[in-house]
């Protein structure tokens, strides 16, 4: 499901379109600046996206074996939820019984 194929889904719960359409946008843009900006978003049932540190280290490139020195950087992270691995693991289990 892409983000267009989500707004169609909520349109169809919340009545009209351009409701739907600022709905997401509004989570969406709430969420990444909330994490941007160093909060932890915990949405109870779904799951929590947070900012995490990668600190620097060193690689290798995996074609000449040469090291490589990667930057810290910082990176969202999204915990899923016990509701949520639940319902997936559900999911998972009837995929798997119709191979």
């Amino acid at each position: 499901m892409n983000k267009r194929e989500l707004v169609e889904a909520i349109a169809d719960r919340v009545g009209d379109r351009k409701t739907a359409t600022e709905a997401v946008n509004a989570v969406i843009d709430t969420i990444q600046k909330a994490v941007a900006g160093g909060d932890k978003v915990s949405i109870t049932g779904f799951g929590a996206f947070e900012m995490v540190n990668k600190p620097a280290r060193t690689a290798r490139n995996p074609s000449t074996g040469a090291e490589i020195n990667v930057p810290e950087s910082w990176a969202p992270k999204f915990r899923p939820g016990s509701d949520f691995k639940e319902l997936v693991n559900e999911g998972g289990k009837k995929i798997g019984k119709k191979k």
